[in-house]
């Protein structure tokens, strides 16, 4: 596997010219866009968890298409109830939905965008499909195109999140990003921030890649992978990314998954010029699950990714100001809620979580970096060499039969 191919892989040409042509129709209404509110509380959607504990107890989950209810009693029997009774039960249901399902703290208080006031699409418009009323995207890759939107604004720091459900059944080779970037305005020394998910083969977990990237330095690609811990393809999830000027946090649901603290070392390879947001859907069988080995197979085509509770909350900038310095001087009183801290409890469960579920990181591949890179050694959700092998990747742990008189005993073979 080649070292372009184990961080990410080239994405479409047909992504790279849409998302010219994305940036200057969003241009056009950008100004309107910053003066729109975006700190209004939001309703999420509800979690796996939820949805199968309704059904072990003889109930249906919400139909996604309509948005129909089906938590309530039946028709007829909602006509008996007299109007007083009717009402409580239509508001302990809405209460029991809203609490089914809580995205990371700083998106408590900013509210999701409908596509038309905040997005634009970049390629593949005919598998682009807005539903209900534009505030929920559905993506679909096929054999003539994949497809994708983008920010209608450019912005230097934010939180950045979105509820993803991914295609279910056979997805191998099927890429689903969301993630920042600026690589149509700096083409060379481009910033990014990545959530890619990297296909699936039916009956193994999905998995997720986080990268960072700064000033083109894709030859040091700062990449982690995990095996989720649950299937994204049964319900929507919360992916958000919060980028500061000194570090940066990726979370699923409530869960922070990953830190990246600034260090001098870095210097540029920390991203630090304005970037728009993206979300796709593309073929990429070259490299995405199990280093290509799994290619696309378009016999279980149209594969349908789905967003939803698409949020931004940042300081929209001049894509054209080349100058950082400038860009966060006028961006800088818009930042104070960004401040935010990550709670015992979520350190803990960020502990658990990375412990569990990483399955490579670039920390530890030293076969790529004898040296660790700088950021290595800081930030929270450090995990020890022991757990990985000589090319990064997480070692399993294997028993064999204790010798006798020693049936407790347990070696790790490593």
């Amino acid at each position: 596997m080649t070292q372009r191919q184990l961080s990410r892989g080239a994405r479409p040409e047909e992504e790279k010219a849409g998302r010219q042509a994305g940036r200057q129709a969003g241009s056009r209404e950008s100004a309107d866009a910053r003066q729109r509110p975006r700190s209004i509380a939001i309703k999420p959607l509800p979690t796996v968890t939820a949805r199968r504990r309704a059904e072990r107890g003889g109930r249906r989950p919400s139909d996604e298409r309509t948005g129909e209810s089906r938590v309530m009693a039946s028709p007829p029997l909602l006509l008996l109830l007299p109007m007083h009774a009717l009402a409580v039960v239509l508001v302990l249901a809405l209460s029991a939905r809203g609490a089914e399902a809580r995205p990371p703290p700083p998106l408590h208080g900013v509210r999701p965008l409908a596509f038309d006031e905040g997005y634009t699409q970049i390629f593949g418009s005919a598998n682009l499909a807005l539903l209900r009323d534009g505030r929920r995207v559905r993506l679909t890759l096929d054999e003539s195109t994949g497809a994708g939107f983008a920010s209608q604004d450019v912005f230097l720091h934010g939180f950045f999140s979105a509820a993803i459900k991914l295609p279910a059944d056979y997805a191998a080779g099927v890429v689903v990003a969301f993630y920042l970037s600026n690589g149509d305005v700096y083409e060379k020394t481009h910033d990014e921030l990545d959530f890619e998910f990297l296909g699936n083969v039916r009956g193994r977990e999905w998995r997720v890649q986080t990268n960072v990237y700064g000033n083109g330095s894709t030859h040091a690609g700062r990449e982690e992978r995990y095996d989720l811990p649950f299937d994204p393809t049964d319900d929507f999830h919360h992916y958000s990314i919060l980028w500061t000027n000194d570090r940066i946090i990726f979370y699923v649901d409530e869960t922070p998954i990953r830190e990246v603290v600034r260090t001098s070392a870095m210097g540029a390879a920390f991203p630090s010029k304005p970037m728009s947001l993206y979300a796709t859907i593309w073929d990429g069988s070259s490299w995405a699950t199990l280093g290509g080995r799994y290619r696309v197979n378009y016999k279980y085509a149209p594969f349908v990714a789905e967003f939803a509770d698409l949020a931004i909350q940042g300081c929209a900038v001049d894509p054209t100001d080349l100058s950082s310095a400038s860009a966060a001087a006028s961006c800088g009183a818009g930042l104070g809620a960004l401040a935010v801290s990550v709670s015992a409890e979520q350190l803990a469960a960020m502990a658990a979580f990375r412990r569990a579920h990483t399955s490579y990181s670039y920390c530890h591949d030293r076969r790529r970096y004898p040296v660790a890179l700088s950021e290595c050694g800081s930030g929270k959700g450090l995990l020890p060499s022991r757990m990985f092998g000589p090319d990064g990747m997480k070692q399993h742990r294997r028993h064999r039969a204790a010798p006798r008189g020693h049936r407790g005993a347990q070696d790790d073979v490593m």
